[in-house]
This record gives C-alpha cells, structure tokens and sequence, in this order.
C-alpha cells in the first residue's frame, strides 16, 4: 500500500503522543518510504544509529550548547511513546535512512541568544521612555492618541488583507483552539478521546485518514490565525522545505516527514527556493555540540522540548506499551504499588475499580476511561476517599521515576566520562528517585563517593546536598540526599571548562573561586570544602589567600564568622588522612587577633549589635574548644587566653549584658568559675541598682540561646531563686519591658524543663532542701550527703548497671 501519488507522506503528530506515536508506526508499515525526514536539529545526524544500540533506553534527550559557552543549552527529549522516537526506530530496523530537517542547533542556541540581547535592551528602552514620559504628560497623551488611530489604521488593513479574528501577535493552542470548535473546554481530554483512546486517531483499514485530517484541521487554523504568534515558525517552515526538497531530489517522492502538526500545512506549500532561503539570509551562529543525555518522566512532566510539558508520561507509556485491556493492566499496576506500601488492596478492590472506571467513562461520554476516570475510581475504591495514597500514585505511576541510559559510545565532554568512570567504580548509579546515602568515612568506597560527592559540589553539580545524620554524629560520618535530574547534564558539561577530571575541575575551579572571593568566611569555607573533597593541589592557594584577607580584615565579625570552619576543617585530618598542619598557623593567628579585639567590639553597642556578637562568641568559644584540645599543634595557653578574655568581658560595665551573662555562662560550663561566684555575679546584676532591661538581657545570656539554662536552674536552685526574688521585684512600669525578653528566653526550653521550674517556683525555694540547708539561706544544698536520700536512688542505680539487686556495702559506697 502507497501513499507517495500526492508527494511526500507528512505524518502531522503530537509530540510525546502514545496514540500519535501507534499511528506514525503503522503509516510507515503501510508507506514503507526510502527516507524518514523527522523534526529535530541536522548537527544530529550523526547520532541516530546510537537509538539502535542495546544500552539505549528512553526517555532520553538531545543535548546542544555553545562549544565555548556550555550553559547556553536546548534540548530535545524524546520518550518510548513520543512518534519521532517511533520514525527513529522504525528507519533504523528497515534499514531506511533517517534524518533531522528542523533549523540547526548552531542558528537555535545563537538567536536565542540575540533574543535575550534584545530584550534587555527593549526594556531599557521602555524604562527610558517611561522616564521620559512623566515630564510630558501632555505630549505623551497626544502620542498615545496618534498611535490609538494608527493601530485602527493597520487593524483595518489587516481584516482586509485576510479574515483573522485575532492579531498575529497573540501566540495560540492548536489543540486548545480545536477543542473548543469540537464544544470541549478541556484539550488534553479532547485529545485522548479523539487520538491516544482510538487505537492511535483511528487506525484501522487506511492508517493514513487520521494525519489527513489533522492536516485540514491545522490548515484552517493557519487560514484564520497565520503563525499564531510563532513567528519563529516561519523561518524553522522555510529551513524544512528546503531539506524536504533536497531528499525528493535523492530519493523522489517515497519521502516521509514526521513532524508537529501544525507544521503539515507549511510543509504543503509550495514557494519559490529563493524566498525560503531569504528567510533564512543572516540568521546568527553560533558553534554547538551535540550528543544524547538521559532524561526522565519527571522531567517530562515539566513544560520542555517543543513547549509541551506532559502531565502523566507515566500514564502515557503504559497506553503506549500496554497490548490491549489497558485499564485492567493500570489497576493491576497501581494495586501491587498499593499493597508495597502495605495497604490492604485485593483482587476485588481491582475489579471494582474497573468496573467504576467504566460506568464513569460511559456517563461523561467518553470511549475508553481516561485518567480522571482511573484516579477517580482508584481514589473511591482503593484509597477509601483519602487523597494521601492517590499522591503515591501520581508520583509513582502517573509520572513516574524512569530514567533513561544513553550507551557510553555517545559522545560526551571528558568531565562527563571521568565522572561515569567514578560513579561505575564507586557504584554509585545515578537516580531519579531521592534517596538517602549513609557513608562510613573509614571505608575507602564510602570515603572515595564522599570526596566525589564533594568535588561535584564545587563544581555546582549539585547531584547530593549534604544533611543531617540520624545515626551518628562523629566526624567519620556523613549522610547525602542524592538526586539526579537531567539537567545536571548541563552543568557537568560547564564545569568542562575547569578540566578534563573530576579532580582536575575541581581543583582549578577552588583556586578560581578563591582569587575571587571577596569576604573572608568565603574564603574559610572554601578550605574547609576543599579538606571535604580532598584537593590538596588547591589547598596553598586557598590557603595563600585566607592568610592575606585575614591579615587585611579588621572586623572582628569577620574573623569570628571565618574561625569555625578553619577549626572544623582541621579536624578533618583525623579520619581522611589529610594533612592539615598548613591551617594551624592561620587559625592561631586568626583566634589571637579575636582575642585582642573582641573586647573592644563588645562595648557600647546597641541591643540587635549585641545579638550578633553574642552568636560570634559562641561559635569562638566552640572553635577554641576544638582549637585547644591536648594533642593539637595549638593546645598550649590557647583556652587559657579565651578564658582571660571571657573574664574581661563578663567584668566590664560597657558591655551589655547579654555577652557579660553569656561569659559567666560560658566560664561556668568550662569549670573556670565555681557555681559560687557565678551566684554571687547573678546576684549583684539581679541587684535593685542595674536597670531591668540589661538585667533580662543578662539572663537571657546566661540561661537562654538553646545553651541548656532551663536544666541549670533546675538543678541550681539559687540560681533559680535569684531570678524568682528579682522577677517579682520588677517595677510595674519596667515589667512591660523585660517581659519579650524573659518569654523568649524561658520559652525556648523544653517542656518538661518548664514544668519542672514551675513547679520549683510554685513550692517556693528550700522545700525539698534539707533543714541546714533552710537555715543557710542555700535552698536545694546542705554541707552533708544526706544518706537516706542517696540510698533511694541504689536499687534503680544498680538495675540501670545490669547488677539487679546483687550490690553490696562496696557498691554503696562507690555510688555515694
């Protein structure tokens, strides 16, 4: 059976259209044209036969972008179910030339280009006008009215050149617009009855009625609306006809085109050579590559490729691959990912599925139940009403987790083979799906993806994010959110530019952003994530420039924000192996300048001042912790000079009292100030002569900011009833103001925290102390072990030790 009297077959689909794709294979069958010419960029030609080879599975994409600008990208996707995928396959198993006849890559990626050149410069142009136009109010409407007549000028030239009852400016739907005409108000419905539902528009005893069809129906459209706002159309129509001429001339009339439907039309016609190739004199360039990417039903779902995102590319290939009973196969399908999620779903939950899907398809008229009727009855009969489970559904199966392969003979930047190599040997496959990976730095595969995984992130691959870890929390630990979209594709192909190895890149791309960085906890975070990736190449110049902005910054700020994670990556060397002796000399040096500087910066600075630097001196404090643990290169006198500093701060009058009670606090917890003093410098604060407000702001310090205070106070009841005595001695008119100050301080313990110290206060201080102690003034204390009380504890002591009740007068002894 041919169909080549009339010229070439144009097959007009839908891309991504299971039932358009059915229809395009069986015309083929029946027309067995010499060459299939198919919608897409010539550059890959070159590419087809890889469709043929095993390790191809789709949904893949083409990939162009600018050889010396990679991020300047397009892509064409391409499922199982899209028709050009079909033409792809079909040629290739015929034995029938293939080719791409859409406009170059090399004019799309450049005038894309000049287009966003031209509208930044439109929109200055209109911010310029618009400036220009409030000095002329009155000119400007005189403007406007000439250029009122002026469009109903041209609008009347318009309706007599042609009957258009739009302007060819407003961009249309073809699909939307014959939905409507057919009286439905939903095109994607539309569409399914007329084409994806009929066994593929209709195929049955001619396969080619239903793209003859297709063809009338966008011809009439074009007859009304011209391009449509496609104005690109015109010079992408005019590039078709002159390669649809070129394989008429090789191989005659047995051509078949596979191409957007709406194209059909254009392809028809019949203008001169010359004025196709005018339209397409001085088109800009730009030199591109082209290879083939992976893709993925979830990014197919985006709008993407040819400006028609798919809403179920899930469903849509199992109406593709399924042979025949689809519904009863889709239920089948949602049923066992029901029953995976332990729901109780049974072969009659599938029938009557089934049997709902039916009846609604037949009330609302429809020939087969599409995928509002499916989700309606799997929602009524397997999800019992609840939408939670349907979501399941939709993101599992309606657009599902399918990601493509590409085989490795494809071409690829060497940045992207590297990476495949590592990801190969360290087994880690690149998903669609999120999942959480728990890597243990002391083995060397987990510690060879940690580095991976770290160098991809310098380079902006952003293939893991790091997160927290449930388990635990030492440093040979680490727990990774990993996602592959395909878009990373992109931005490995970018990070070529910084070398040919993951390494390599990593390494050059470090040093440049280190040149560049302009704050100094820039550059410290930059060591530490070049520690992380192990690059020791990067580490001297990294470090060549953290020496020489620390030595220019005088902002304590600075220096107390970029301290932490030079300490942190210090620590590194315990389980990676890296030498970090090169920060050693730059941390000293950074935490000497904070020493001298930060009393100063303290003093006589406003309420939201003081909360920042309340925030540099905890993050100081724990740096110094780890800076000055025996055994490290800067243990010696270190902690000793952050105490002395500390003292200063927690005894100067200028400095508010927010930072004096978070250094009491913090001297406290080191077990440089006993509980004593620390009582006896709450108290003098507390005392009637400081002002409320910096009295609330020093407990704030000294109990609050998440530093465990509630547990202090519980357990110290001095402290608590010093703040108890105070609180209840505020004045009226200071009361209003210390209050945010307390509940937000008291508010962030815990629950049971609160409760407790309720109940402390609500049975007043010394009711559970002892009669010394009552008779002290020190309620909670005595000078003496109470053994009575100390006796209580030994049995739930002794089971918590796993010695039952076997302990003797030595164990009591050693408990007490």
């Amino acid at each position: 059976m041919t169909t080549f009297a009339a010229g070439p077959l144009l097959l007009g689909v839908r891309h991504h259209g299971p039932g358009s794709a059915r229809a395009v294979r069986a015309a083929l069958e029946a027309a067995t044209p010499e060459v299939v010419l198919i919608e897409g960029p010539p550059e890959a030609d070159a590419l087809i036969p890889l469709a043929a080879e095993k390790d191809m599975r789709p949904p893949v994409a083409l990939l162009a972008h600018v050889v010396d600008e990679p991020g300047r990208s397009a892509f064409w996707p391409l499922a199982e179910f899209s028709p050009e995928w079909v033409a792809i396959r079909w040629a290739l198993e015929h034995g029938v030339p293939a080719r791409f006849i859409d406009l170059p890559a090399t004019h799309t990626l450049a005038w894309g280009n000049e287009e966003e050149k031209g509208t930044a410069e439109e929109k200055k142009g209109q911010e310029k006008k618009g400036q220009e136009k409030k000095g002329q109010e009155k000119k400007g409407q005189e403007k406007k009215g000439q250029e009122k007549k002026g469009q109903e000028k041209k609008g009347e030239q318009q309706a007599g050149a042609s009957d258009r009852s739009v302007d060819a400016d407003v961009r249309i739907d073809p699909l939307a617009v014959l939905a409507e005409t057919a009286g439905h108000d939903d095109p994607e419905r539309w569409w399914e009855d007329v084409v994806e539902h009929r066994g593929g528009a209709g195929i049955g005893a001619d396969p080619f009625a239903p793209f003859t069809a297709l063809e009338e129906a966008m011809g009439a459209l074009r007859e009304v609306y011209g391009v449509g706002g496609h104005d690109r159309d015109l010079v992408r129509e005019a590039y078709m006809r002159l390669q649809l001429r070129a394989a008429q001339r090789e191989f005659g009339d047995e051509v078949a085109v596979v191409c957007g439907a709406w194209h059909v039309p254009a392809l028809r016609q019949k203008p001169s050579v010359a004025a196709d190739r005018a339209l397409l004199k001085g088109l800009p360039k730009a030199k591109a590559d082209m290879t083939w990417v992976p893709w993925s039903h979830r990014r197919l779902s985006r709008v993407s490729g040819y400006g028609a995102g798919i809403d179920s590319p899930g469903w849509y290939g199992h109406l593709f691959a399924a042979p025949d009973r689809p519904v009863e196969r889709w239920m089948t399908k949602v049923a066992r990912l029901l029953r995976d999620e332990d729901r109780m779903v049974s072969s009659a939950h599938v029938i009557e599925a089934v049997r709902l899907a039916d009846t609604l398809a037949a009330m609302r008229g429809r020939p087969l139940p599409g995928l509002t009727e499916t989700t309606d009855a799997v929602r009524a009969v397997m999800c019992e009403g609840s939408d939670v489970p349907l979501g399941l559904v939709h993101d599992r199966l309606v657009v599902g987790d399918v990601l493509g392969e590409v085989p490795q003979s494809a071409p690829a930047v060497p940045l992207q083979r590297d990476l495949a190599r590592a990801q190969k040997r360290l087994r880690l496959k690149p998903e669609p799906m999120e999942r959480e990976l728990e890597l243990d730095l002391r083995g060397e595969t987990d510690a060879g993806r940690s580095r991976l995984l770290h160098r991809l992130r310098l380079l902006g691959v952003a293939w893991g994010e790091p997160t927290a870890s449930r388990g635990s929390t030492g440093t040979f630990r680490e727990t990774w959110r990993l996602r592959w979209e395909p878009e990373l594709s992109v931005r490995v192909a970018e990070a070529g530019v910084w070398g040919t190895t993951v390494l390599s890149a990593a390494t050059g791309k470090a040093e440049a952003d280190a040149v560049a960085a302009h704050a100094l906890a820039d550059v410290t975070a930059l060591a530490e994530r070049c520690l992380l990736a192990e690059l020791p190449d990067a580490l001297p110049v990294v470090m060549r420039v953290l020496a020489d902005r620390a030595a220019l910054d005088a902002d304590v700020g600075h220096l107390a924000q970029a301290l932490p994670a030079l300490v942190r990556s210090m620590r590194y060397g315990d389980v990676r192996g890296t030498d970090t002796h090169a920060l050693t000399d730059v941390a000293v040096g950074l935490a000497e300048r904070i020493f001298v500087g930060l009393p100063p910066a303290c003093a006589a600075i406003d309420a939201e001042a003081a909360e920042h630097m309340r925030r540099h001196v905890d993050a100081v404090h724990g740096a110094v912790g780890l800076l000055g643990e025996p055994g490290t290169a800067a243990s010696g006198g270190i902690r000793e000079r952050w105490h002395s500093v500390l003292r200063v701060l927690a005894g100067r009058d200028t400095v508010p009292g927010l930072i004096r009670g978070r250094a009491v606090r913090l001297l406290l917890d080191d077990g440089e100030l006993g509980q004593d003093e620390a009582a006896r410098l709450m108290g003098l604060v507390l005392s009637p002569g400081t002002e409320p407000g910096d009295a609330a702001a020093w407990i704030e310090g000294f109990v609050g900011g998440g530093s465990g205070g509630g547990m202090l106070l519980v357990h110290d009841e001095r402290l608590l009833g010093l703040v108890d005595a105070w609180l209840t001695g505020v004045p009226t008119e200071a009361f209003t103001d210390v209050l945010p100050l307390l509940r937000r301080t008291f508010s962030a313990y815990e629950t049971g925290v609160r409760r407790t110290l309720g109940e402390l206060v609500r049975r007043g201080p010394g009711a559970r102390g002892s009669a010394e102690a009552a008779a002290s003034g020190i309620p909670g204390f005595a000078p003496d072990l109470d053994p009575g009380r100390a006796d209580a504890v030994l049995p739930v002591l002794s089971l918590l030790l796993g010695l039952g009740e076997a302990y003797d007068d030595d164990f009591v002894g050693v408990a007490r």
